[in-house]
């Protein structure tokens, strides 16, 4: 390959052979996708393929260390991202962005997610997490000032939600927010916040009116450093190990009033957001039981027991289909609630289907998996029991699968169900 790697336009074929450890992008321009075929074209399937590469020969390493440290990727793996592109890849490219599609930005998630969780996690923050609420619903100096720095690697960004009260009764959130001249004065505790401590910025969901429920709750950037900004404990979860979780707390915290994204009442607009945050969400699930099946998919054709691969068992088999049958559904589902997202943002019918199917699926996969691999897939000198882990974490993070079945029947019946309602 020459001094570039970019996936060709329209037209080109792609000569060129990926080379590691190059200064290079990794692609650009904008891919259309048909709303209903969800072929990939001769751009994706080479989008697809060099990420692919790039991830399985530079990434493998790196997602050790951040297994066993349990410590996020560092800058260097950061800028590397950037100089690939792959950070904002569905970003408008006036913000530095990709200005691809949110189709391809899942093509290029899944593929690093494949190797790790961990180590894919700051794309999948700039492609599905805060980064989208501050493109989509943010003044124009925000989006200037912080998007092209998430998108060079110098600048990640969270979403803080959750509160010790307020988790999937999200607007029983208790956080406030007070305008006072050019100042926002924010003060309250968060929760769950994946990144809490380590990102350098914060997409604060907060009550900023009087007004009762959704009414009264909008967002504010705040930056880690901030006075009256500090973090509790570190927390160490089951899976999901290199990315950060802390509790916050907010004391008498003060940021320009220029850092509101939605004002009180916008609350609404977050969630839209969020709605393609679940997309996301899918994505990581996808890829941890994707990831699992190739590597079974493989032992069990060299595995052997009763003198023959225990793939000419037909128990194996049933298992082996059954597993693959689901996988593909669940990249069908995810596939339609992106590719319809193009003209604006995701139903939460189609994105909260998306991701309570890969949810679910994603345990039966690497449970399957860990399963067929008898004591192997237990031992920690082989992966499954990691994708078995980190699978656990997507159906709680994002809006619990209970929660998702809730949205679906809510968008069936045209209305939000009071859950208050005694």
């Amino acid at each position: 390959m020459g001094s570039r790697s970019e996936i060709p336009r329209k037209g080109s074929r792609l000569s060129r052979e990926f080379t590691p450890n190059q200064n290079s992008r990794l692609f650009s321009g904008t891919v259309k996708v048909s709303e209903m075929d969800f072929t990939l074209s001769e751009e994706q399937t080479a989008l697809q393929e060099t990420v692919r590469r790039f991830a399985q020969s530079e990434l493998p390493d790196i997602a050790r260390e951040v297994e066993e440290k349990d410590e996020a990727p560092g800058p260097d793996v950061m800028h590397r991202f950037a100089e690939l592109g792959l950070l904002g890849v569905n970003l408008p490219e006036a913000h530095g962005g990709g200005g691809m599609s949110h189709f391809e930005a899942v093509l290029v998630l899944e593929e690093v997610a494949k190797v790790s969780i961990g180590v894919a996690f700051p794309i999948f923050e700039s492609c599905f997490g805060p980064a989208l609420a501050i493109a989509n619903f943010a003044p124009e100096a925000m989006r200037q000032k912080i998007l092209p720095k998430v998108c060079s690697g110098d600048m990640i960004v969270a979403v803080s939600m959750s509160e010790p009260g307020a988790g999937s009764a999200l607007t029983d959130l208790t956080t406030k927010a007070r305008v006072e001249g050019d100042r926002v004065i924010v003060n309250g505790q968060k929760r769950w916040c994946s990144g809490a401590g380590h990102s350098d910025a914060y997409v604060v969901y907060c009550r900023m009116s009087d007004d009762p429920g959704a009414k009264g709750i909008g967002a504010v950037l705040v930056e880690k450093g901030a006075d009256g900004f500090t973090f509790g404990k570190r927390e160490h979860h089951m899976g999901f190990r290199g990315v950060h979780s802390a509790d916050m707390y907010f004391d008498d915290v003060s940021v320009p009033a220029k850092n509101i994204i939605v004002p009180a009442g916008g609350f609404r607009k977050l969630m839209e957001a969020f709605d393609l945050e679940r997309c996301g969400n899918t994505t990581m699930s996808l890829a941890c039981a994707q990831s699992a099946f190739d590597y079974v998919l493989s032992y069990v054709q060299e595995r052997e027991q009763f003198g023959k691969p225990i793939i000419d068992f037909q128990a194996v088999q049933l298992q082996i289909a059954d597993m693959k049958m689901k996988l593909d559904a669940a990249r069908l589902l995810l596939y339609r609630a992106v590719v319809k997202a193009e003209s604006g943002l995701p139903s939460v019918g189609e994105s909260s289907i998306a991701k309570c199917f890969a949810n679910e699926m994603t345990r039966e996969v690497t449970g399957k998996a860990m399963q067929l691999m008898g004591g192997y897939g237990y031992s920690r000198e082989y992966p499954m029991e990691q994708k078995m882990r980190d699978s656990w974490g997507w159906g709680i993070a994002g809006g619990s699968i209970d929660i998702q079945k809730t949205n679906i029947a809510s968008a069936l019946v045209g209305r939000r169900f009071n859950q208050r309602a005694k």
